[in-house]
C-alpha cells in the first residue's frame, strides 16, 4: 500500500494577499503596510505554506528560503516517508546512538503527552499501521480488518512506557516495536520554524508545515484566522477560530482511510488497536504547534467526558469537534 499524502482539514483565511477576508472588508493588500509573501508547498506528507509579512521582499523570500532549509533538516530526522530517516533507522535497529538534540527534545515531549493523555497519544502505534496496511494492501482483505490473532501480536509491541530516551542514546525496549512521529512532528516542525523566524526579527508571520501557529497579529491589527473544515469535505468551513500567538491543530480520521467505509483509518486507539470514528475531527488551540497537533491526536479517539477533564488541566488549550453533518461542539 503507498503511503497516503495526508489531507488538510483546517483552512487559512486572511493569508494570501489580494484576497478577501472572511467576514471583513477589504484585502490584505490594502490593509498591510509591507507586502506578504507566501510559499506553499509540502512538508511531512501535508500540504504547507508560510505566510510572512517583511518591509524587504528579498530579505522575506531568505526567510523563507532559510525555513525551507530547517524544515528539510528536521524531516531527515522524522520523516517516514525517507528510507534514510533517523526515525526509520531507529525503528530497523532498535536503538540510536548519539541522537541530534531535536529529535531528542521531540520524542521526550511525545513521551510525556502520552503520559499526559494516559496512553491515548501513544507514538509506538507504528506496527498498528503496517498492520492494517498490509492487511489491506492484499487483494480481496477482509473488510472488517485484519484478524483478531494479527492485532493482539502488534498491540505486543505497543507501548511508550517501553521506549527509552536519553541525551546519547534511544532504544526501543520490546521486540517489533517502531515508532512513527506522524501525530506530533508537523506540529514541531511548525514551532521550530517559529523559533528561526523570530529569532531573526518576524513579529507577524502565519507558519503551517501541516499544523498552524501564528506570531502577534495580523499586521492589519486583528487576529490572524483559521477555519475547521467539515469532516471530510476540502470546501465548507464550519467554524473560524482567532490565533494570537496560538497553534491550531486539527486532526481527522477520514484522512487516511484503508478501506472505503472508514471504519479502518489511521488514527489508532494504543489499548485496543481500533480506530476513530470517520465522521468526526477534533481540533485544538493550544500555545504551541507540537502541544496542539499531539492533543488533537489523542482527543480523536479518547471520550468527550476524559477530554474535558484533561483540558480542565490545561486552561491554555481549547478544543472543539466537528461532525460530518456540519454540527460543531466545544469540548471545554
Amino acid at each position: 500500500m503507498s503511503i497516503p499524502t495526508r489531507r488538510r482539514v483546517l483552512t487559512i483565511l486572511a493569508a494570501t494577499a489580494g484576497l478577501p477576508l472572511l467576514g471583513l472588508r477589504g484585502t490584505l493588500a490594502a490593509e498591510t503596510p509591507f507586502p506578504l509573501r507566501r510559499w506553499s508547498g509540502v512538508a511531512l506528507g501535508a500540504d504547507a505554506q508560510l505566510v510572512i509579512n517583511h518591509p524587504d521582499p528579498a530579505e522575506a523570500d531568505a526567510l523563507i528560503q532559510a525555513s525551507l532549509a530547517e524544515v528539510a533538516r528536521l524531516e531527515g530526522m522524522f520523516s517516514l516517508y525517507r528510507p534514510d530517516s533517523l526515525l526509520n533507522r531507529l525503528n530497523r535497529d532498535g536503538v540510536l546512538a548519539d541522537p541530534p538534540s531535536d529529535l531528542v527534545a521531540l520524542l521526550a515531549e511525545a513521551l510525556s503527552i502520552a503520559r499526559l493523555t494516559h496512553g491515548a497519544f501513544d507514538p509506538t502505534v507504528q506496527p498498528l499501521w503496517t498492520l492494517y496496511a498490509d492487511h489491506f494492501g492484499k487483494p480481496g482483505a477482509e473488510p472488517a480488518g485484519p484478524p483478531m490473532a494479527a492485532l493482539r501480536r502488534a498491540l505486543a509491541s505497543v507501548g511508550h512506557a517501553h521506549v527509552s530516551v536519553t541525551a546519547d542514546r534511544v532504544a526501543l525496549n520490546r521486540p517489533g516495536m517502531a515508532l512513527t512521529l506522524n501525530g506530533i512532528a508537523q506540529g514541531y516542525v511548525t514551532d521550530r520554524v517559529v523559533a528561526l523566524l523570530k529569532a531573526r526579527g518576524v513579529a507577524h508571520t502565519l507558519v503551517d508545515m501541516g499544523e498552524i501557529r501564528a506570531v502577534g497579529h495580523h499586521p492589519a491589527g486583528r487576529p490572524w484566522a483559521a477555519g475547521i473544515k467539515v469532516p471530510g469535505e476540502d470546501e465548507r468551513t464550519l467554524l473560524t477560530l482567532p490565533l494570537v500567538d496560538q497553534a491550531l491543530s486539527t486532526s481527522g480520521a477520514y484522512g487516511t482511510l484503508f478501506e472505503p467505509t472508514g471504519r479502518c483509518n489511521h488514527l489508532f486507539d494504543p489499548a485496543t488497536g481500533t480506530c476513530s470514528d470517520p465522521s468526526m475531527s477534533i481540533s485544538v488551540r493550544a500555545p504551541t504547534a507540537t502541544l496542539a497537533d499531539a492533543l488533537s491526536t489523542a482527543f480523536s479517539i479518547m471520550p468527550p467526558e476524559g477530554v474535558k477533564r484533561l483540558l480542565a488541566q490545561l486552561p491554555d488549550c481549547q478544543a472543539w469537534r466537528a461532525h460530518a453533518n456540519g454540527a460543531t461542539a466545544a469540548l471545554a
